[in-house]
């Protein structure tokens, strides 16, 4: 219906942040990341930081609620097969901004979106668009009550897969299965780890506050601040490495080892370091400590090299490029007094930073990874020194990758015991064997699992 898209993107779109987001939005939705594309797009663009929000925003949200969006349109498409993928981005963007934007008026969104369609196709499309939203505007947009089974209607309300919906109802029940999809498309919140080898929180707030930014603590974690009111990455704390990003979450890892000054510690799959650089803090290289960082990428471990100059962490982190796997080609038995496996995983507990993951994983996926992960636990299990602590943790909220991963590897190491993971604010998220499960409706940080274990 409307003419090939052109892949050189013309002058006229580089100041228009709904072309663009169009433009990002074909490129994620043929498997891109939302995050590289929409970085590589504003760079090219020219755009006041006004509409580079606009169309982070759009992106963003048209990633969060594609299937609500999806569910909206269909009534009003009746040959979808031929509808080419710019103009239903287009369309999206368009219900998108008249759904959840609430400050642009109609027939702003109308005339922008009329004016994309004929500039990129022809009068055509102009007419098809057109037509399209008048009759949105006219007839309105499908009611969710209209959808009878529970699950189909929460997965269109929330935009997450039904079969997402369906393993987290048996897993965790209905209502808490209602909270996290209604908490998953709320905006991220921007957290920092402070780091102590440098600085403390209280100075580091000030330094951030006098910059014009506002800070909280966290709930989480006393290691976390959360900030607002700009990119916290191209602050001057930032560059001087007296902070860096990383959610609340995350930074529940390193403590659960319990690190001694002088630990030799194991971080069996580092990039990009934001783990191996807080284990760095509380070692001594002066008394031998220090964190034996792998990574399988080359470009990985440069990436974690980086972030310890950064962060003057430097000197107690060895990084090597290896598989995590393979680790006994280098290391001897008992080599480590503290592993952390901080294992690849789906990355659900990441929906807030990552929607697009929503789409591209599935369950089968989860099961390949649980391999992945019992094979490395088992490869880096000889490596630890009697009473030494493994602390297992991943970003996802599947109880695949998670408790079942661990309770198959303590079935066959009768050496391990698993012990609860404690957190420094007494958090009550442990389950009854001790393990933690932060979801992503507890505290609005990322969703995370964690259990620790000690070698007898």
């Amino acid at each position: 219906m409307s003419k090939k898209s052109n892949q050189k993107i013309a002058n006229w779109e580089l100041t228009n942040p709904r072309a663009l987001s169009v433009r990002v939005l074909e490129k994620v939705h043929n498997g891109a990341y939302s995050n590289l594309q929409l970085d590589s797009m504003i760079k090219q663009a020219n755009l006041s930081e006004k509409n580079v929000h606009l169309l982070t925003t759009m992106v963003y949200g048209v990633i969060q609620h594609r299937l609500t969006l999806e569910y909206w349109l269909t009534p009003f498409i009746k040959q979808p097969q031929k509808l080419d993928a710019w103009v239903r981005e287009l369309l999206y963007i368009s219900l998108f901004q008249m759904q959840y934007l609430d400050k642009i008026p109609d027939h702003a969104i109308f005339d922008e979106a009329i004016n994309i369609a004929k500039r990129r196709g022809h009068d055509g499309t102009r007419k098809f668009v057109t037509g399209v939203l008048h009759a949105i505007q006219r007839q309105g947009l499908a009611d969710f009550e209209g959808i009878e089974e529970e699950t189909q209607r929460l997965s269109i309300e929330t935009s997450l897969p039904l079969w997402l919906i369906e393993t987290l109802n048996n897993q965790l029940g209905w209502s808490k299965t209602v909270a996290i999809a209604s908490a998953i498309n709320e905006a991220p919140k921007q957290s920092v780890r402070v780091n102590y080898e440098l600085t403390s929180p209280a100075a580091v707030t000030k330094f951030l506050e006098d910059d014009g930014y506002h800070v909280a603590s966290s709930e989480v974690t006393p290691d976390a601040l959360l900030v607002s009111g700009g990119h916290v990455a191209g602050s001057q704390a930032f560059q001087d490495g007296l902070l860096t990003l990383q959610d609340e979450s995350a930074m529940l890892m390193a403590p659960s080892l319990e690190i001694m000054p002088d630990s030799k510690v194991l971080d069996a799959a580092a990039a990009p370091g934001g783990k191996t650089t807080q284990i760095a803090t509380y070692l001594d290289q002066a008394q031998g400590g220090h964190v034996v960082a792998l990574d399988i990428h080359d470009h990985k471990a440069k990436l974690i090299k980086a972030n310890a100059n950064r962060l003057h962490v430097a000197d107690r982190i060895e990084t090597q490029v290896l598989d995590a796997r393979k680790v006994s080609e280098k290391y001897e038995d008992e080599t480590f007094d503290r592993i952390l496996v901080d294992a690849p995983c789906s990355g659900f507990g990441l929906l807030r930073r990552k929607p697009e993951i929503r789409y591209e994983k599935t369950l089968q996926d989860s099961y390949q990874l649980q391999k992945i992960q019992r094979a490395i636990l088992e490869a880096v299990a000889s490596k630890l020194k009697k009473g030494g602590r493994l602390v297992y943790g991943t970003c996802t909220i599947l109880q695949t990758e998670n408790e079942d991963v661990i309770n198959d590897f303590l079935a066959s190491h009768s050496e391990f015991k698993l012990v609860p993971t404690k957190t420094v604010n007494n958090l009550d998220v442990l389950d009854d064997q001790g393990m933690l499960h932060v979801y992503p409706d507890d505290f609005q940080s990322d969703g995370f699992f964690i259990a620790t274990l000690v070698k007898q």
